[in-house]
């Protein structure tokens, strides 16, 4: 499979300059390593907490479970 990264940069809301930026399987992988969800799982105000936890994703979707 091609990656899209031009396409993947422009919904792209990563606040970082890294060499995953774009290559959204690159970047889930290394996210998943780390316990924590890329910035894309997150509203752009969350993102740019470096706020990433799973907790954190489901204390803003909570709603959805109920």
């Amino acid at each position: 499979m091609e990656c899209k990264k031009e396409v993947n940069l422009e919904n792209c809301n990563c606040p970082y300059d890294c060499s995953k930026k774009g290559i959204c399987c690159e970047c889930l992988s290394h996210h998943l390593s780390l316990n924590e969800l890329p910035a894309c799982c997150f509203p752009d105000d969350v993102a740019k907490t470096h706020e990433r936890s799973f907790r954190k994703f489901v204390e803003l979707h909570k709603d959805l479970l109920d």
